[in-house]
């Protein structure tokens, strides 16, 4: 004869009141946390992050990334303002701001670009125009930082040296502004076309460990301080005084 399964129910039949109620209310308990508890492992086996682990998609990074270009064009309209307005300029904000371009764009962020997307859209055949033209300018770029590096890190002793400095700085505004915006609104939202879902998820792991391997774990959040500190020194860090008043 077949038995019938036990249930796993706890037995409310023949309980004394006080020690038995105390017994329900920690099975009840347990049983209503086992669920999350069996959770927990196994979405650690299968690579999801905790709840308190940030998540961060390979799109987002790139553009978070985008900002900190972004602070720093706004670094070199501010160090053009003063050499058209013949005001003083500290050498070190131009040179340090370079040199954020030089590590962390240039070495990093656009080298990610080129070996991890390019290839890819190369290879689906899509937007092979812009990412041509986006390669090229990265080189042209890469050109423009060391005249600024070597003009900045001679001291800027002479007018014709801030003359020069202002050329090359509005250069790198002038093609840059245009090229994150288009990687933003163009590249970037495309990334899903030419990627699984699952190499989409890769991708995400291998720009996270290169930016740990070169800049440490906070990587991202140490260049933020460190732009912040050029702003500070030039006094364009308070967001409120760039609020036109009408």
């Amino acid at each position: 004869m077949r038995k019938t399964p036990q249930s796993c129910a706890p037995d409310f039949t023949d309980l004394h009141p006080r020690r038995d109620f105390v017994r329900l209310l920690s099975t009840a308990g347990l049983l209503a946390a086992a669920p999350a508890l069996s959770a927990a492992p196994e979405a650690k086996a299968k690579g999801r992050p905790a709840e308190d682990e940030e998540d961060v998609t390979p799109a987002e990074d790139l553009m978070r990334e985008h900002g900190v270009l972004k602070r720093v064009l706004l670094v070199y309209d501010e160090c053009r303002r003063r050499i058209a307005a013949k005001k003083e300029l500290p050498p070190a904000a131009a040179r340090d701001s370079a040199t954020i371009i030089r590590t962390f764009i240039e070495a990093y962020h656009e080298k990610l670009e080129e070996e991890e997307l390019f290839p890819r859209f190369r290879k689906a055949g899509r937007l092979v125009d812009l990412v041509d033209v986006l390669e090229a300018q990265h080189e042209a770029g890469r050109r423009v930082t060391e005249r600024i590096l070597a003009l900045a890190g001679a001291g800027l002793k002479g007018e014709g040296d801030r003359e020069k400095l202002s050329a090359a700085l509005g250069q790198f505004v002038r093609m840059y502004a245009p090229h994150e915006a288009r990687e933003d609104t163009v590249l970037f939202p495309a990334i899903h076309k030419v990627v699984s879902r699952k190499e989409y998820d890769v991708l995400g792991d291998r720009f996270e460990k290169k930016e740990h391997e070169l800049f440490g774990e906070d990587g991202f959040e140490r260049m933020v301080e460190r732009i912040a500190g050029i702003e500070k020194s030039l006094g364009i860090y308070d967001l409120s005084q760039f609020t036109p008043r009408v």
